[in-house]
C-alpha cells in the first residue's frame, strides 16, 4: 500500500472570492467557512463587492414588489426581468474578475462597496 500525503497549497483567497458571487447563500458560505481563517486582499475586495450586489437586489426586489402591488402594470414586470438580467451579468463579471485574481470594480456599485463595508 502506497503512503500518500495530502498536500495543501496556500489559498490566495480566490476560492472565497468566486463563491461569494453565488447568490447570498454563497456569500455566507464564503465569509464564514472560507474567509475567516484566510483573509486576503482579493477575498476582502470581492466579498465587499458581492455583498453590496446581493443586498441591492434584495432591496430592489422589495421595492418592485411594492410597486407592482400598487400599480399592476406589465411594464414593472418587464423591468424586473431586466433588473435580474443585469444582476446575473454582474455576478458573471464579478466571478470572472475573481477567477482572474483581479481587483476590478463592478459598474456602478464596485467602488461604493469598498467604502460601505470597510470592516470586511
Amino acid at each position: 500500500m502506497e503512503n500518500s500525503k495530502f498536500t495543501t497549497t496556500p489559498d490566495s483567497g480566490k476560492n472565497a472570492a468566486i463563491v461569494s458571487y453565488i447568490f447570498l447563500i454563497g456569500w455566507l458560505i464564503s465569509y464564514f467557512a472560507m474567509y475567516k481563517d484566510n483573509k486576503t486582499a482579493l477575498s476582502s475586495y470581492h466579498l465587499r463587492q458581492s455583498l453590496l450586489l446581493h443586498l441591492a437586489i434584495i432591496v430592489v426586489n422589495i421595492l418592485l414588489t411594492i410597486l407592482v402591488a400598487i400599480f399592476p402594470v406589465a411594464f414593472l414586470g418587464y423591468l424586473s426581468y431586466l433588473i435580474y438580467i443585469v444582476y446575473i451579468i454582474f455576478i458573471i463579471l464579478g466571478a470572472v474578475s475573481a477567477n482572474n485574481s483581479q481587483l476590478k470594480p463592478l459598474p456602478v456599485i464596485g467602488d461604493k462597496a469598498q467604502g460601505f463595508f470597510p470592516s470586511i
